[in-house]
């Protein structure tokens, strides 16, 4: 895996500036592969990592750097939880790690820093050095990852009912009978206008 600081650019320049956010999320994905076992997750070893973020902020941007995982390759899965956490799954072991932000990580920075003004300057910099026990919690978990949600996975395409547009993935829904979108189903996140 490269240095921490390597990764920090790449992340700056994958999200456009560098923040608490930034550094977090490094170092959340860094000790996620580190228990998985995991030390070259853009190379030999990117078929066997699966991620599941559970924010979208910038941290979620970081993870994907670090971990080389993309919603676009299947590899990032996002669930909106609001909660500074990742859960990182070792396809080929079948085993998965969660690892999430300690709250008591931002008293820290500020007891580390106090001369720093802003907090994010104080997190920037506790966030470097602080050791993977007083930054995140780990919890061992199963993640049972369907065959719908692997990467490559290619299904049949349905059309909806209702409304002819295709569904993938198996996401469709069948009321009395026909087949229907998630939005037709009614569970839309929007409306015609």
């Amino acid at each position: 895996m490269k240095p921490l600081d390597d990764l920090l650019e790449e992340a700056k320049q994958a999200h456009g500036h560098l923040c608490a956010g930034q550094v977090l999320g490094v170092r959340m994905a860094m000790c996620g592969l580190r228990e998985l076992g995991i030390s070259d997750p853009r190379g030999r070893d990117r078929k066997r990592l699966v991620t599941y973020v559970e924010i979208d902020r910038c941290a979620t941007d970081a993870i994907g750097v670090v971990t080389g995982c993309r919603l676009g390759k299947r590899a990032l899965k996002f669930r909106d939880w609001g909660k500074m956490a990742a859960t990182f799954v070792d396809l080929e072991l079948a085993r998965a790690i969660r690892i999430a932000a300690r709250e008591s990580s931002k008293e820290l920075a500020r007891a580390r820093y106090p001369e720093l003004e802003s907090k994010n300057a104080q997190q920037m910099a506790a966030y470097r050095e602080l050791t993977d026990d007083e930054l995140f919690t780990k919890q061992w978990v199963v993640v049972d990852v369907g065959p719908e949600d692997m990467p490559g996975f290619k299904g049949d395409r349905i059309v909806c009912q209702k409304c002819g547009e295709g569904i993938n993935y198996h996401r469709e829904v069948i009321l009395d009978g026909q087949t229907h979108c998630q939005s037709c189903a009614g569970n839309s996140y929007y409306r015609i206008a």
